[in-house]
């Protein structure tokens, strides 16, 4: 069985107790390497993900018999390597584990409700920024890319009004969230997560 386990949003203690089992009972762990660091107790193998996914899929597809988890940031089917491994792998060969998505702690964090967010991703694309503000509240997942500068200079090119927040290494010692209008953003930050709020 294949256990596709979310991490939550980075530290340990943001793990659930049925993640930290299959993870404990697991004959190999799969991740990134920032993932896989965190395990140096674990005895059994150890796969590091690369670039290519596809070869790490077929490697899953020819081991699914074995006691296996893939570690996923985050929640596993938000924007994370969920939906990938569904589309390559028999249903009945996957456990997915949630896990505590970096929007659910950042929301949390600044107590902002989440009934009515548009959750959107920068990963390997250039979002429609004209539908995006349409949105009264938005959260967006960044990259190397599309970071909380670049959106803040799509969000000033349009003339709108909204506040950014800014979660910069959410749940670990030196997380910061700033909170700041476009104006303000600096143009680098360390892995982060946007909330884009419009608070008229």
């Amino acid at each position: 069985m294949i256990h596709v386990v979310g991490m939550g949003p980075g530290h340990q203690d943001y793990i659930t107790p049925l993640a930290k089992r299959l993870i404990s009972q697991a004959d190999v762990l799969v991740g990134w390497s920032r993932h896989l660091s965190a395990y140096h107790e674990f005895h059994g193998e150890k796969l590091a993900i690369g670039s290519d996914l596809t070869q790490m899929a077929l490697w899953l597809q020819n081991n699914a018999d074995r006691n296996i988890v893939v570690l996923a940031s985050g929640e596993p089917m938000l924007y994370g390597i969920g939906k990938r491994l569904i589309q390559d792998l028999a249903p009945e060969k996957l456990n997915i584990v949630s896990g505590i998505s970096s929007i659910q702690y950042l929301f949390s964090r600044i107590a902002v409700d989440m009934n009515d967010i548009y959750i959107t991703s920068c990963h390997g694309k250039q979002p429609d920024f004209d539908f995006v503000l349409q949105h009264e509240k938005v959260a967006m997942v960044t990259d190397h890319h599309m970071g909380p500068y670049q959106i803040a200079q799509q969000i000033l090119r349009r003339g709108a009004k909204r506040t950014l927040v800014i979660g910069e290494n959410l749940s670990y010692p030196d997380e910061r969230i700033h909170i700041l209008p476009p104006q303000q953003v600096q143009q680098a930050y360390a892995m982060n997560v946007v909330a884009i709020l419009n608070e008229r």
